[in-house]
């Protein structure tokens, strides 16, 4: 059940920040890259158990384009 809550938290996050992205309420600054980089974490947890390899394949890169971006943004 555990899975699920994160899976569901990190799909939220990212509709969350697509919506606020797309609104113009944040740009693609470190709000925006952090809010990816969390739900990457979430929905990769979430699909742990679900063997859906694929999709935690795809988190696993989203996280690391997120963690480049505020790398990038820290050293600016």
């Amino acid at each position: 059940m555990i899975y699920d809550i994160l899976g569901w938290i990190g799909m939220i996050l990212v509709l969350l920040a697509y919506t606020l992205l797309s609104l113009n309420k944040i740009d693609t600054g470190k709000t925006y890259q952090t809010l990816n980089l969390v739900a990457a974490i979430c929905m990769a947890i979430g699909l742990l158990p679900k063997d859906a390899w694929f999709s935690f394949a795809l988190q696993v890169a989203w996280g690391i384009i997120a963690i480049v971006a505020l790398f990038k943004l820290k050293t600016k």
